[in-house]
């Protein structure tokens, strides 16, 4: 039997009758809600009328999915739980993609969606949707709520759900008649939920066997993966690196958890990872995985990913370990707190034969690009940014060849310092993730590198951002196609380049028109002051770059291929 307390309701959540609608706005108080996003409609109106006079900030997205991005990028970015409200049919439908995109990587959200009354539900009555079918397989858990005195219990659970053990998303479908009926409170709730277990500890005996296996290592690598970030164990991972003097790589999703700055930074690995990664990796003899699902993108061909290492795996969730690649010491439990236990079983060893390997690998392969040519180069867009932001922005991408070169040439020193989406991949996700972070973390710099293409999918959100007054930056990567579908048509598809390139709006214009600062930048040497310009704006502000149309993201790992076996690797050494 697993009980956990919540937190305290408050005065209102005593024995006085209370609408529905109230239990819901209670329960968000007693979990410290501060800002909530959505869109309203019918069925949740009686839920809006009393969300007016509660001491909570809520933003109206242009679309509902933009508005799961932005909780779901508020959670990432500030490390409490996301919340999303929508009406029922289309409004709830319209989460299902920023559902799934919380799913993939693990984001703590809880979605509350309007339904048709209850004695219409199952009758196809205006604006009905079969919400919690829908949504089952991209959430972690859901339910609709059929009886109001189960209401606060449920929303209790939820916020219990999402954000412990491997967190995700939840949602609650609520019929509009519950929000108009009145039930009696009964003090504080608890959460009684038996068949739901968080691991915490880890195995003694296999921290114990990870730890041993570390101090006799002659080519170990730890690998970071975005469980770190989550679980708040970033310190604890440096602590670890420190004392056994290991490499570490990182994940898309886990970098930031350590300094990328430091020669111990392997930087990514993975299909379009740095190739001393890859090539660590591939070379080592025991791979240390933190919070890390062995994503395909990570690994390449699973049959010849590190066979010379022996793996340890830890992770909170057990159906991650050995699930693609084999763990031989699995561990189960809290990333930060198995950390901190490793780290006091481990020995300081020197490695200077593996670290000179690795810095030789550095010295032959360096992620680059042709820093002499005579167009626009994406890459030194992102290079000057993180110049002249001296790495301290926060940066959001959408999905594509520009979020790749932002995690090959945006060096991240601190955790939840990328927003992006990595699982699911969700083009669009840039312009909402931007707003979302920096409504979290308004004092921090807020910038969305993005694709045009992945841009266009919700570039309407940037007048939520004017409306907000929020200073939200956008900078986009404009090669006129979708580009990663062009690079992969060039190699694999014989340069028949079927639809991927379209006509694009004038995003200066664009922005200009809604409110926001625009600008162009089609030449090298006016990229510096269009930065200048960007960063000084007090409002949001969209940078439109027309880099080369013909820039492919390298190295690769092609489809099928080794870890080690990439192309572009001339293009590097060219580079140099």
């Amino acid at each position: 039997m697993y009980t956990v307390s919540s937190p305290s309701a408050g005065p209102a959540a005593g024995s006085l009758p209370r609408t529905g609608a109230q239990i819901i706005v209670d329960a968000l108080l007693a979990h410290g809600v501060d800002t909530v996003f959505g869109y309203i409609g019918a069925s949740v109106l009686p839920l809006f009328d009393r969300l007016y006079d509660a001491p909570i900030r809520f933003v109206v997205p242009c679309h509902e999915q933009g508005g799961c991005h932005m909780a779901d990028a508020y959670a990432r970015a500030g490390g409490k739980v996301g919340v999303i409200i929508a009406t029922s049919g289309p409004g709830a439908c319209n989460l299902v993609t920023g559902l799934a995109t919380a799913m993939m990587d693990s984001i703590p959200l809880v979605a509350i969606t309007g339904q048709v009354r209850t004695d219409l539900v199952g009758q196809d009555a205006f604006q009905e949707a079969p919400t919690t079918g829908i949504t089952r397989a991209v959430t972690k858990h859901n339910s609709i709520v059929t009886d109001i005195k189960d209401l606060g219990r449920t929303i209790y659970e939820a916020f219990h759900i999402a954000s412990t053990g491997r967190p995700g998303p939840v949602l609650i479908d609520v019929p509009a008649d519950l929000e108009f009926q009145k039930c009696g409170g009964n003090g504080a709730i608890r959460v009684h939920l038996p068949g739901y277990k968080v691991p915490r500890n880890g195995h003694a005996k296999q921290i114990e066997e990870a730890a041993q296996a570390i101090n006799r290592s002659e080519r170990p690598v730890l690998l970071a993966g975005g469980g770190v970030i989550t679980a708040g164990a970033s310190q604890e991972l440096r602590e670890l690196a420190a004392k056994a003097n290991l490499p570490v790589a990182m994940t898309l999703m886990g970098l930031g958890s350590f300094d990328q700055r430091r020669p111990e930074s392997l930087d990514m690995p993975g299909m379009h990872g740095a190739p001393y990664a890859n090539f660590a990796i591939q070379e080592s003899d025991l791979l240390i995985a933190v919070g890390a699902r062995f994503d395909d993108r990570v690994t390449g061909k699973v049959d010849t990913f590190a066979t010379k290492a022996k793996i340890a795996h830890i992770d909170i969730d057990p159906s991650n370990i050995s699930k693609t690649v084999r763990a031989d010491i699995p561990i189960v439990g809290d990333a930060r707190v198995v950390l901190a236990a490793l780290a006091g079983c481990v020995e300081y060893r020197d490695r200077t034969q593996w670290f000179a390997q690795i810095a030789e690998w550095k010295r032959l392969y360096p992620v680059g690009y042709d820093r002499k040519a005579a167009g626009l180069k994406p890459q030194y867009v992102i290079e000057e940014l993180y110049r002249r932001t001296d790495g301290n922005a926060v940066i959001t991408t959408g999905v594509g060849q520009h979020q790749v070169w932002s995690g090959q040439f945006y060096k991240f020193r601190q955790p939840r310092q990328l927003i992006t989406s990595g699982g699911l991949g969700t083009m669009g996700f840039g312009l909402p993730a931007a707003i979302g972070a920096q409504i979290a973390r308004p004092e921090a710099l807020v910038i969305d590198i993005d694709g045009d293409h992945s841009f266009n999918m919700t570039m309407a959100e940037l007048s939520t951002a004017v409306q907000n007054e929020l200073p939200v930056k956008v900078c986009i990567l404009n090669n006129g196609y979708m580009g990663m579908v062009r690079q992969w048509q060039e190699l694999f598809y014989r340069k028949r380049y079927a639809y991927s390139h379209l006509r694009n709006p004038d995003y200066a214009e664009f922005a200009r028109a809604v409110g926001a600062a625009g600008l162009t930048v089609r030449s090298r040497d006016e990229v510096g002051p269009a930065l200048e310009q960007m960063l000084r704006a007090d409002k949001p502000c969209v940078v439109d770059f027309h880099v080369d149309a013909t820039e492919n993201v390298v190295p690769m790992v092609p489809a099928g291929k080794s870890l080690d076996e990439m192309e572009g690797l001339d293009v590097l050494q060219n580079a140099m």
